[in-house]
């Protein structure tokens, strides 16, 4: 079966019922998916990059407790009434367009946390049967400006291969054993085919060093392979299962173009903020100098 009749991706599925425990106390209140990098939520860095990609359908995976997502895609009445009457044009349209014209949110719950592969099997009923993509908001890929974001890079490769796609990175031998690791055949450098999936290896076990990472596009038939997936530990049902099922099919490897920061660790969260805060239009160079400055307070470095 074909994975995807070269039809463009235009649905995306972003799993954000996690509790976020490795940010308490913050994740008390804040899921952690609306922790912010400068001025965004980190969910917002990946449903822009999914509507780059050409996605106009996005589905949220979430739990009964957590409503701040939702709220967050949901119409401000009295905030944008204030904004409005205030001539805070420009904030106003910050306000509006979390969600361009066009894009539609679609919330589903998750009654119980089983698992990325249950997470994404819970969109079925939205997804049907078309290609789609699953970003998985706690990596957050920055990319140079005039580079396409990750997604959109993969969608291209899916839709002119026929096939699905799984982005890739690379990583030091001696931090396999944190990634699953793909093996592939005919690498160019940039893509190539998987011929299979290892969860967590030891270094000297590793197929190689290209480390899984949480961008996919996938055919429609991962869905009957989550279900004919058996649930591991604590009744999980895992979704490199079921992309292990569907290598029969052409799964292709995806070494994207872009930083990748795990904003699901402190220092991944710090290493993102500090990288768009250099990169901002109009906090670059201040925030350059606060970097500088407190590096010589520290003795890290002298400035004269």
């Amino acid at each position: 079966m074909a994975a995807a009749a070269n039809r463009r991706i235009r649905k995306a599925v972003f799993p954000v019922a996690g509790l976020g425990t490795r940010f308490l106390p913050a994740t008390k209140t804040v899921p952690k998916e609306m922790l912010p990098i400068i001025d965004k939520p980190l969910i917002q860095y990946a449903v822009d990059e999914a509507i780059e990609a050409g996605c106009d359908t996005l589905v949220f995976i979430t739990n009964r407790y957590k409503h701040a997502v939702a709220d967050y895609f949901d119409k401000a009445y009295e905030l944008e009434q204030k904004l409005e009457r205030s001539g805070k044009q420009e904030l106003l349209e910050l306000v509006r367009n979390v969600l361009p014209s066009g894009v539609r949110a679609i919330f589903v719950t998750q009654h119980e946390a089983l698992g990325l592969g249950h997470a994404v099997l819970c969109a079925k009923p939205v997804i049907g049967d078309e290609p789609f993509a699953v970003l998985l908001p706690d990596d957050l890929i920055w990319t140079r400006k005039g580079v396409s974001g990750a997604l959109k890079q993969m969608a291209d490769v899916a839709q002119s291969a026929d096939a699905s796609v799984i982005a890739v990175q690379d990583v030091a031998p001696e931090k396999t054993g944190s990634y699953g690791i793909v093996a592939t055949e005919g690498f160019n450098g940039r893509t190539g085919r998987i011929t299979a999936m290892v969860e967590k290896p030891d270094p000297a076990e590793a197929p190689s060093t290209l480390a899984v990472v949480g961008r996919y596009v996938l055919s429609p038939r991962i869905f009957e392979l989550l279900e004919a997936t058996t649930p591991g530990a604590g009744g999980e049902i895992q979704l490199t299962d079921a992309i292990s099922a569907l290598l029969r099919e052409q799964v292709l490897a995806y070494r994207f173009q872009g930083t990748r920061f795990d904003c699901g660790t402190h220092i991944g969260l710090i290493e993102a903020t500090i990288r768009y805060a250099l990169d901002h239009e109009k906090l670059s160079d201040p925030a350059r100098e606060t970097m500088t400055r407190a590096l010589a307070e520290m003795g890290v470095i002298d400035l004269d």
